[in-house]
């Protein structure tokens, strides 16, 4: 399997991180998810997973942080298209970021439980998609942990694919 999101002079576009438009933001943090170019999906999968994480906040803040997490989408897709974790037009379990945790407490769902935009603070980060080819939809909620994505996927994972996204400061 292989994932590709297009960047441009090396680095994900100013169009899905802090650098973004403020229309394309909701309180200060960008919310238009950027597309993702699906290939060689087993053709066995019977749905997707994602991940978005950036390692490189852990000296920032203490932890991994959490950009995205969805579930259940259509194994047959071979694009998701910009802005599809806000507008809803492709059907997806939506899990829970980093702002829905007890840190920050961000309790409005249209931030904490979809795409939030890199807002590197220090220095241009690294932010690691992962895409899940599972044999089986996932029995999730919206508003799921990453904890519980890990263990539902668990023995039912096909096939993966990781891009770093590199994010300018």
């Amino acid at each position: 399997m292989k994932i590709n999101v297009p960047l441009q002079a090396g680095f994900l576009p100013d169009q899905f991180t802090k650098h973004a438009d403020a229309s394309d933001k909701i309180d200060q943090h960008p919310v238009v998810s950027f597309p993702i170019e699906f290939q060689d999906v087993p053709e066995n999968a019977a749905s997707l997973a994602l991940t978005l994480i950036d390692p490189d906040s852990i000296p920032v803040c203490g932890f991994a942080y959490i950009h995205w997490v969805a579930a259940n989408l259509d194994s047959s897709l071979t694009e998701l298209p910009t802005d599809a974790s806000q507008s809803g037009k492709i059907p997806m379990t939506l899990g829970n970021n980093s702002l829905a945790g007890g840190l920050l407490h961000v309790t409005d769902e249209q931030l904490n439980r979809h795409y939030i935009g890199p807002t590197p603070p220090d220095q241009p980060h690294d932010y690691h998609l992962t895409v899940f080819a599972l044999d089986q939809k996932l029995d999730l909620p919206d508003g799921f942990w990453l904890n519980q994505l890990e263990k539902k996927m668990t023995g039912h994972v096909l096939a993966q694919a990781t891009t770093v996204l590199p994010v300018r400061n």
